[in-house]
């Protein structure tokens, strides 16, 4: 699909920096997601390979409820080293129209400044101690995204992600919940916990082998 195609279902500006970015044709998952309702504020969980198109997902719904003055959009990441490259890559993108702001430092903040930004990637670990510090800006969230969301079954940062989102769910009912994940063993169960459609892709950039190695060569599965 050209992205022509859904060019009247999202603001212009978003649509014009996603043509300077290169991007010309939807990826299959995008369709799915298009189709599934993401621009139309409907919870998904997404599951598809790495380096599908899962991130530009993301971008088109946040970026259209910003755009569309329906709120904010936190993007949530694992690793603080994720959260600084999204951060980048959001502001080179999206910075010019858009206030992008990085939120990964001091646990004991409420980081009141984060009121006058779009959108805001931080850490789950980050998020739940804003919460906690009661930080007003929350409930002007529109769109939550959860990057990496099958580290829900991660004995270390499952149990913060699980309460975090079970939290936004109650303090932001109508916000627009996306899961992003390459691997999770049951994503039926899961799009069910989240109330969230199901898309679900095989499609990936380039050809996956697999194969053996063994004393220099490298037999491949036929």
């Amino acid at each position: 699909m050209h992205i022509d195609m859904i060019k009247d279902k999202i603001p212009h500006k978003l649509h014009e920096a996603i043509a300077a970015a290169g991007v010309s044709e939807l990826r299959p998952a995008q369709v799915k997601a298009v189709d599934a309702g993401l621009l139309d504020g409907k919870n998904l969980l997404v599951c598809t390979p790495t380096a599908s198109g899962k991130t530009l997902i993301a971008e088109l719904a946040a970026v259209s409820a910003i755009l569309n003055r329906r709120g904010k959009a936190v993007y949530v990441v694992p690793l603080k080293a994720l959260a600084s490259e999204k951060h980048n890559d959001f502001k080179k993108r999206y910075g010019s129209f858009l206030k992008v702001a990085l939120s990964i430092g001091d646990f004991d903040s409420s980081d009141s400044y984060l009121a006058d930004y779009d959108l805001i990637i931080c850490t789950a670990e980050k998020l739940d101690s804003l919460i906690r510090h009661h930080a007003p800006w929350i409930m002007s969230v529109a769109v939550i995204i959860i990057d990496e969301i099958h580290l829900l079954n991660d004995p270390g940062r499952g149990p913060t992600l699980e309460i975090l989102i079970t939290m936004l769910r109650q303090m932001l009912p109508k916000a627009q919940l996306l899961g992003l994940s390459a691997t999770i063993g049951n994503p039926k169960e899961l799009a069910d916990w989240l109330g969230a459609g199901l898309v679900m892709d095989s499609w990936r950039p380039v050809k996956l082998h697999q194969g053996v190695y063994r004393e220099g060569v490298i037999r491949f599965k036929k």
